[in-house]
């Protein structure tokens, strides 16, 4: 498999790695610690800016798998997994879409909404029955995007 190949090089990827300035948040004055958090957050909008021609084939693919009558799938976890599940709940009411139509998989189930469940992110084999449990399938999804 090669995600297990892949978990020991987490260490590696920018998103597992400490913000510069997060040093010593704890002994800031609260102005400080604030402005600090400021910042990184106005680094937000650049960044995704920088990869809108890697998100603007995504965002094509999955318009066409919805055309073909296929589904959002928002799978993740800890707190990447709780926001897809926001996100995947507030679509009904705020774009008016079937409640199927977005759905969202949280690694750990729906226990790992209010408390973490360790490792789940690293259980292959249960991520494979979460998804098929959801009906997914190779041929349902919109492909390779990478």
């Amino acid at each position: 498999m090669a995600l297990l190949l892949f978990i020991p090089m987490l260490d590696r990827l920018l998103t597992e790695q400490p913000h510069p300035d997060s040093a010593d948040l704890d002994e800031l004055p609260t102005l400080e610690l604030l402005t600090v958090m400021n910042r990184a957050d106005a680094g937000v909008a650049a960044a995704v800016g920088k990869e809108l021609p890697r998100i603007a084939p995504a965002v094509d693919a999955i318009a066409q798998a919805l055309e073909r009558g296929g589904h959002l799938i928002y799978v993740g976890a800890g707190t990447s997994g709780r926001l897809g599940v926001l996100d995947a709940a507030e679509c009904p009411p705020t774009f008016q879409t079937p409640p199927d139509l977005v759905r969202a998989l949280i690694a750990g189930g729906d226990a790992a909404l209010r408390r973490s469940v360790e490792a789940a992110e690293d259980d292959a084999a249960a991520g494979s029955r979460d998804l098929a449990a959801f009906g997914f399938t190779p041929a349902r999804s919109c492909g390779h995007l990478g």
